[in-house]
């Protein structure tokens, strides 16, 4: 038998076909040594005769597949990721390819060329860490899970007034029982005014959740020890999400909101890249973008949810006449009594005629509306008002004091004054 290199399965093969030949044993022993039929082991003995023990290798080994793709095809899509997808990853460049530029290529095989074009590196699975498993939601817009993520996302694009690239902060919302995105939105920081933003076109849009899944980010919660000893400190956030009867929910790791982050993960390879293949390099123009990234990010990645109803409950008719006041930044203020009321660092005055009855060093509420607008309210009526240039003069009526006043006289030393004593109290 010729000197060809068999796997040990075919020399095990080998070695029972040529017991039979030798007729140590039957085919009927062979049939079951190797799992075959007999009429299969009398055609390798056959083949085995005729052709030596290259019968046993099936004659397509080594050779190409019949089904393999085009040389051209392979070198322009090894050309196009080169050119124009270099850092994706091979499933993300292949839908790419498909999308763009009508190049289908299954994305196994693209990895299988890139890995051979030194273009691609195999990486080793990262070591499981355990987290228990939480059963999703069954309703859609019954559990929102929030968060923002600040990166790169204009990678050079967008810099800071010294030069170098600025992150920027992505706002994203994923529904808990379906993984769609159901809101993201582009901001430089994830302060309570983006945050309020967010939200109140999210209501306006989707309706209200009915509980919010975020973290413990001060933006969100009050993380002073005194406020475990007195639930009525709330952040502003907090206090919005109450008037519109949303539960929010503080986890208490970032594996508890699993689901946000993961996605957070996905968006900072492929939407980073989205936005790079588009040339946008601003906000404005990013969050025009998602609106048309978000529906078809959705329909590749989101699943079906158990029950197919959606809960997100509508704006009542107060809410919605009162949607720029419950996302507004509120403190409180008291009156002086010039009727002006001082505000950072401005001082503004009360008219004369209001819509209710105000006095001197009533507690009001002061709004800070998301456009920049000052309100001050004061029992569910809005006060009316104008800005001071100046801080007003304070008046001080303060009796001039003179040496020869009567109030200052002093008794001389003999005076009867300085002799009286009280008398004794008789027994």
């Amino acid at each position: 038998m010729p000197n060809t290199p068999f796997k040990e399965k075919e020399q095990q093969k080998l070695l029972i076909i040529a017991n039979l030949l030798k007729r140590k044993i039957t085919n009927s022993e062979a049939a079951k040594q190797l799992g075959l039929s007999i009429r299969q082991v009398q055609r390798l003995k056959n083949g085995i005769q005729k052709h030596g023990s290259l019968a046993l290798i099936h004659k397509l080994k080594g050779k190409p597949s019949n089904h393999q793709l085009n040389q051209a095809i392979k070198l322009q899509a090894i050309s196009l990721v080169k050119e124009k997808y270099s850092d994706f990853t091979p499933k993300f460049a292949s839908e790419k390819l498909a999308e763009v530029d009508s190049l289908i290529v299954h994305p196994q095989t693209l990895r299988r060329w890139l890995i051979k074009a030194g273009l691609w590196n195999s990486q080793k699975q990262k070591k499981p860490q355990y987290h228990a498993w939480r059963e999703r939601k069954d309703y859609f817009g019954e559990l929102e899970q929030f968060d923002g993520s600040y990166h790169l996302w204009f990678e050079k694009r967008l810099l800071d007034e010294y030069g170098n690239p600025k992150e920027v902060c992505l706002l994203a919302s994923i529904d808990d029982a379906t993984g769609k995105i159901t809101h993201a939105y582009f901001d430089f920081n994830e302060g309570v005014i983006p945050v309020f933003n967010f939200w109140m076109e999210y209501v306006k849009t989707l309706g209200k959740p009915l509980a919010i899944y975020l973290d413990k980010f001060s933006t969100y919660k009050i993380n002073h020890k005194a406020a475990v000893d007195n639930s009525e400190l709330m952040t502003q956030f907090q206090r919005a999400m109450k008037s519109l009867s949303i539960e929010v929910i503080n986890a208490n790791s970032p594996q508890a909101k699993g689901r946000v982050e993961r996605l957070f993960g996905t968006l900072q390879d492929r939407l980073v890249k989205e936005l790079r293949l588009n040339n946008l390099s601003s906000i404005t123009e990013s969050n025009l973008f998602l609106k048309g990234f978000i529906p078809k990010f959705n329909s590749r990645f989101s699943v079906h949810p158990v029950k197919d109803e959606n809960i997100h409950r509508q704006l009542t008719r107060r809410e919605k006449m009162n949607l720029k006041s419950i996302f507004s930044i509120q403190s409180t203020r008291r009156v002086n009594l010039d009727y002006t009321i001082q505000f950072k660092n401005q001082f503004y005055q009360l008219e004369e005629i209001q819509p209710t009855t105000i006095r001197p060093k009533e507690r009001i509420l002061v709004e800070e509306h998301l456009d920049g607008a000052i309100h001050f309210r004061f029992k569910e009526h809005y006060l009316k008002c104008f800005v001071l240039s100046e801080k007003p003069k304070k008046i001080f009526r303060q009796p001039v004091i003179l040496a020869t006043h009567p109030l200052n006289w002093k008794p001389p030393p003999g005076h009867p004054w300085r002799s009286f004593k009280f008398s004794v109290k008789r027994g």
